[in-house]
């Protein structure tokens, strides 16, 4: 174990100290901890995102942090230690890479990916026997994560689109119906209905075109947040505000903003 390591476990032994150790992290429990380690995720998430490296050691450090935390109270009920949790991903890691820790043979990285679904596939029969497919997947997931996760699991017992044609298809489907709801004047429990239907047709074509949703959706935010902020900037130029200016020139500077992110300049007046 390096040095670093060491410390860092060691750290943590003592902010869990019942005599020396600091109450808040004493008072901790692992729901209580839970939601700082799915923050630290996407804060991780957010670094690459940026490509900024230097956050990026910084939040993989609170990340580690937080796997150091959970093990903490784990050990102190008895349960597993540190060790423990990184001789299981070793342990795990070996097993599903059988053609590098093994003799197995794999010709490239696509079958690699059929071949670690399908070990991962006999460990949940193994480890959920009885248990329906759709059984071990996280209610506590992203909603548009798990809605994936279901898809594929959906896809790999034999239910789905064969062909992308289908999952657009299927959008327009939703949309037409949740178009039919709205101009109906429907309750809006059935129009979120359909909204959520919507939602989970888009993630599936977010499955077959492999993109991840929530990186997808994250760059479309921060593309929204720079059109937005142009928009702001030229009124500020002018000495206005948001409330000066009609929906009309607010997305005349909204196009000005996508000509410049593309590399034209704006439309002379």
């Amino acid at each position: 174990m390096s040095d670093s390591l060491h410390r860092l476990l060691g750290i943590m032994a003592t902010l869990r100290d019942p005599l020396r150790g600091c109450p808040w992290d004493r008072e901790q429990d692992f729901a209580s901890i839970a939601p700082y380690t799915i923050e630290e995720a996407y804060e991780v998430a957010d670094a690459i995102e940026k490509q900024d490296l230097g956050a990026l050691r910084d939040e993989l450090g609170d990340l580690l942090f937080q796997v150091v935390f959970h093990a903490q109270m784990a050990a102190e009920q008895g349960a597993f230690t540190f060790d423990d949790v990184a001789a299981g991903i070793c342990d795990k890691m070996e097993r599903r890479h059988p053609h590098v820790f093994g003799s197995a043979q794999v010709e490239s990285a696509e079958a690699q990916t059929v071949a670690w679904e399908e070990l991962k596939r006999k460990e949940r029969v193994a480890r959920n026997a009885g248990a329906g497919v759709l059984a071990d997947v996280p209610a506590s997931l992203p909603a548009m994560t798990r809605a994936v996760k279901l898809g594929k699991r959906a896809s790999q017992a034999g239910f789905d689109w064969p062909e992308i044609g289908g999952v657009l298809g299927k959008i327009q489907e939703e949309l037409d119906e949740l178009r039919a709801e709205v101009e109906s004047g429907a309750d809006p429990s059935r129009v979120g209905e359909e909204v959520g239907d919507l939602l989970f047709s888009v993630a599936n074509l977010c499955r077959h075109t492999r993109q991840d949703p929530e990186a997808a959706l994250r760059r479309t935010n921060a593309k929204f947040e720079r059109r937005f902020r142009h928009i702001e900037e030229r009124l500020h130029q002018e000495g206005r505000t948001l409330a000066d200016a009609g929906l009309e020139e607010m997305d005349a500077l909204w196009d000005e903003a996508k000509r410049l992110e593309r590399g034209v300049g704006p439309t002379p007046a």
